[in-house]
This record gives structure tokens, C-alpha cells and sequence, in this order.
């Protein structure tokens, strides 16, 4: 008598059951977390609570502490300004040495954004569980991670027992096939994707990665792709690993290492969708048609290639998105019909948990190299972690963005989000390199524009949204 074959699973499946503790009456399981990134904006509130409540921190070592949205980019030697950024530093400082986390300071080598440094020190691995009080913790899902966002009252759970009650996800597979053209980023396959599915497609689903042209893309390219996989409303994006994983973790500060290496990575090898696993939902994207993309309204999903012009509400039938869209161009002041290439800019951003990383700056010097930033263009890069910093500046990067016009920074959000000295003023526009194009996610009154890294880099150089084919060192 043979027994019956097990089921074929997915990658989400497989990380997922692994972690179960318990599962509950109504479908819900408490799931084991492995990792934890902790940053000032979310877990004061959690903190506060274990304090109150008297109760102990789990497993100190699951932890890893660092302020990010709040620090400032210049001036890193001048102590924060008084006012909320300064309590918040402050107080994470605090919590983390009462509850015997370990503490990355702004002026370590290994500071950063949590989404950067995660996978810098080999804190983020394959197969584990690991999440943050930040809605872009799917960018760890590019090692064949569960990441995942927490709120206030989730972290103070993580913190007293290493667990969750969750419910699992349904799976989305999207597989991105072909070869990119010349000039087309992995942002733009994000943007592509984001465009065609809205911002609420992915709501209750586990987005699986896959196809030829995400097989070819390197780590810090799969962290962009899952990065956004949030502003799709999923709250998980997955890339199975592989040898590229492998080779981008080995001998990093906290990866395994010795004889732990070969087992660990014969785990891994083990996690990838089996033949015949089922998705709930599939989408398949031709990236050979594929042009550079950049947003127009204040959704990710409102972005167009930029040979397209600002799109007319009023072709728009349904009534709900024809007023959706008209509040879209009023807030960021645009004219139906208006071709994406006339729309002049004010500032650029090149930075953030997307596109902060070395490759990405790899990109934007080679367009900015030998050129100059337009006029009345205010332009700059902030690394995203201090160890993309020091490469850079190794490698010369720097001093391509500063004889090009850029600010050059120290490692932090900046203005991804208006939570530190990096905001814009009420009414300027600027070409961003960042997650969100929500109103006011940059400052009050300040309209954001999405792009890829190279982009953003033509946008400086001549002041208006810019099909960076146009340059040479796009082709």
C-alpha cells in the first residue's frame, strides 16, 4: 500500500509551515519570528508596553536596533535638533540598552536603513521569518524570506514571545519573462507591474517572483522588486533562492559560516516552489515590451512609460476612478495630455530602501558623469546604508555626483519620507528614486514623481522628466 503524495508547495508555503506553532479554530496560526529589525518611528509604543506590563524581552540576539527615519543626513556630527527626532533617537537608544539589544549608531560603519544593512550584515536569510515596524520589510523577501511589516502591538508581541498570530496568504505568482531593453530597470518591472494590477492586487496574497528576467537579476535588483511588492498591497514578495543568493551572502558579518554554511545552504536548496505548485493567481509580463516608467499621479499605480502623455479623466468611464484621477492631476498640478518629457522638475532623490544601494548609484553616475545637474535643480544621493557609502567613495562615485552638481550625503530615509531635514517645500516637484507618491510622503504640498536610479540621474540633468535612452551610457 503506497501512501499518498505529498502536496506540492510553494515557496511562501513551505517558509510558511515551517514556522508554524499553532494553529487556531478559525484558520489563524501563531507563527515563529526568527528575525526583528527595530527603528525609532515604530517601537516606542512597544517598548513602553513591555516596561508597563513588567514583562522580559524573548531573545535579545533576535534583535537588531537602528534609527533610520528620523536621523539626519548632513551635518552627522552635530547632535539632532531638539524636537521629535531627537526624543525618538534618543529614546531607541535607551530601550535598546535596558532590553539589551544590540544598537547600530549613526556614526558606525554598519548604519543604515534597516532594509539595507538587514541584508549587509547577513541578518537576513533564506527560510526565516523576520519583520519590522515598517511596511517595506517585503524588500527581505529577495532571499526567500517571509518579510513582513508589524504595527506597535505586534512588536511588543515579538518582543515578549518570538511570535504572531497571523493569518496565511493566498499566492500570487508573477513571472516576469524575456530580456530588459536597453534603459529598462528593475523599477521599471515593479512599476510595470504595480500599473497593470493597481495598488490593491496583491491585497491578502504572498507575491511569488519569478520568470527568466528575475532569475537574471542580481540580489540588490530583487530587493527593488520586492520592495514594492507592499505598494501593491501585498505585504509579502518573495524570490526563491539560489546561487545568486548564496554568493551575495557568504561570509557576511551574520550569515553562517564553517560547517554551518554547507548545511545551511543545503536547506535553502530545499525552498523553492516544487514542480506543480499551485498559485491562487498568476500574471505573466513580457518585459520586452517594456519602456522606462515614471508616476504621475500620487499612486504608484498611476505611472506610465515616458513616451506617454498625463493621461484625460474624462476618457476615464467609471465614474469612482474618473474623480480618483482628477484629484490626482490637481494635486500635482497637470494638464491632460501633457507629454510625460515636458514636465519640469525642481529636486531629485537618489536614495531610499528601493534604490539606495551601490548598484543603484552605479547607475545614476554613469548618466551624471561629465555632465552637469540643469539649473535651479536641486539634486542629491544619500547612500543607503554607511557600508554603500564607503564603496562608493572607493570607487570614485562621489566624486562624479559632486562635479556633476549632487549633494553627497551620509546613509539614511531622507526624503523618502518627511521625517527629517530632507523634505520638499510646499508645491516643488521632484524626481524620486523612492517607494511612495502619496501626497505630502515627501513634504506638505510636495509632488513626487517614481522612477528607476538612471532616471532620476537624466531628470537632473535637464529639468524635466527625461527618457534616459536618450543618453549613451543608458544603451
Amino acid at each position: 500500500m503506497t501512501g499518498t503524495p505529498a502536496k506540492a508547495l510553494t515557496l511562501y508555503e513551505k517558509v510558511w509551515q515551517s514556522h508554524v506553532v499553532k494553529t487556531y479554530e478559525d484558520g489563524a496560526a501563531l507563527i515563529y519570528v526568527d528575525r526583528h529589525l527595530v527603528q525609532e518611528v515604530s517601537s516606542p509604543q512597544a517598548f513602553a508596553g513591555l516596561i508597563e506590563r513588567g514583562r522580559a524581552l524573548r531573545r535579545p540576539d533576535a534583535h537588531i536596533a537602528v534609527a533610520d527615519h528620523a536621523v539626519p543626513t548632513r551635518d552627522r556630527q552635530v547632535t539632532l535638533r531638539e524636537g521629535l527626532a531627537r526624543k525618538q533617537v534618543a529614546r531607541l537608544v535607551a530601550n535598546s540598552e535596558r532590553f539589551d539589544i544590540p544598537y547600530i549608531p549613526m556614526r558606525d560603519r554598519r548604519h543604515g536603513i534597516v532594509h539595507v544593512i538587514g541584508p549587509e550584515l547577513g541578518f537576513t536569510l533564506p527560510g526565516v521569518v523576520l519583520v519590522c515596524g515598517d511596511s517595506h520589510t517585503c524588500t527581505h523577501g529577495a532571499f526567500g524570506a517571509i518579510g513582513f511589516g508589524i504595527g506597535a502591538s505586534e512588536c511588543e508581541c515579538v518582543f515578549a514571545t518570538q511570535t504572531l498570530r497571523q493569518k496565511q496568504q493566498k499566492t500570487m505568482l508573477v513571472r516576469f519573462e524575456g530580456e530588459r531593453p536597453p534603459g529598462v530597470e528593475v523599477k521599471d518591472l515593479i512599476l510595470a507591474m504595480i500599473a497593470r494590477i493597481g495598488v490593491g492586487g496583491g491585497i491578502g496574497h504572498a507575491i511569488e517572483y519569478g520568470g527568466s528576467a528575475v532569475r537574471a537579476l542580481s540580489m540588490e535588483q530583487r530587493m527593488t522588486l520586492c520592495n514594492m511588492s507592499i505598494e501593491a498591497g501585498s505585504r509579502v514578495g518573495m524570490v526563491a533562492p539560489d546561487e545568486v543568493t548564496y554568493e551575495f551572502l557568504k561570509g557576511r558579518p551574520l550569515a553562517p559560516s564553517g560547517g554551518e554554511w554547507e548545511r545551511a545552504v543545503a536547506y535553502w536548496r530545499t525552498l523553492p516552489s516544487d514542480a506543480g505548485a499551485a498559485y491562487d493567481r498568476e500574471i505573466v509580463i513580457d518585459v520586452t515590451t517594456l519602456a522606462p516608467f515614471v508616476s504621475w499621479g500620487t499612486t504608484p499605480e498611476e505611472a506610465l512609460p515616458i513616451t506617454s502623455r498625463v493621461p484625460d479623466p474624462a476618457a476615464e468611464p467609471d465614474i469612482k476612478r474618473r474623480a480618483k484621477l482628477q484629484r490626482g492631476l490637481d494635486y500635482m498640478d497637470l494638464e491632460p495630455g501633457t507629454p510625460l518629457s515636458d514636465i519640469k522638475i525642481d529636486r531629485v532623490f537618489i536614495g531610499s530602501c528601493t534604490n539606495g544601494r551601490i548598484e543603484d548609484l552605479r547607475l545614476a553616475a554613469a548618466i551624471v558623469a561629465g555632465r552637469r545637474v540643469a539649473p535651479n535643480v536641486a539634486a542629491i544621493v544619500v547612500p543607503g546604508s554607511a557600508a554603500v557609502r564607503i564603496q562608493a567613495e572607493q570607487e570614485g562615485l562621489d566624486k562624479v555626483f559632486l562635479d556633476a552638481g549632487f549633494e553627497w550625503r551620509e546613509s539614511g530615509c531622507s526624503m523618502c519620507v518627511a521625517m527629517n531635514d530632507d523634505r520638499l517645500a510646499e508645491g516643488e516637484r521632484c524626481a524620486s528614486t523612492s517607494n511612495r507618491n502619496f501626497e505630502g510622503r515627501q513634504g506638505k504640498g510636495g509632488r513626487t514623481h517614481l522612477m528607476s536610479p538612471s532616471m532620476a540621474a537624466a531628470a537632473a540633468l535637464t529639468g524635466r522628466l527625461t527618457d534616459v535612452r536618450e543618453f549613451p551610457a543608458a544603451q
